[in-house]
């Protein structure tokens, strides 16, 4: 008597699930994010808030986390979905800053443009 092995179940095999998108709730909006992700600072230089790649102002360690909007901007050197988009948040220390998009597992179009 032989076994007969065999795959069972691959339905959908090769295809990714989407991201589930953020949500809004007490004023902001909640993201499933990276814990210890990096949130950037921002050029005070400039007439807008632009995120500064090369300074981080804190961390985030919560997760879910939440942020106020979005913006396409330079690029994050993250990849992803939105290799160029940035969302605005708060860190850990209280410090304002950029969260790059690819730190966010949630899908983020649900945020609206910060300007």
């Amino acid at each position: 008597m032989g076994a007969t092995m065999g795959v069972v179940g691959l339905s959908g095999a090769g295809t990714a699930a989407a991201a589930a998108p953020c949500w809004y709730s007490g004023g902001h909006w909640w993201c499933n994010n990276v814990s210890g992700a990096a949130v950037y600072d921002y050029n005070r230089d400039t007439a807008r808030a632009y995120p500064d790649p090369a300074h981080i102002a804190g961390r985030m360690y919560s997760n879910p986390s939440w942020f106020d909007c979005r913006i396409e901007n330079v690029s994050t050197g993250g990849g992803g979905p939105h290799p160029n988009r940035w969302i605005w948040t708060k860190a850990d220390n209280g410090a304002w800053g950029w969260m790059k998009d690819s730190a966010i597992y949630s899908e983020t179009n649900s945020l609206p443009a910060c300007w």
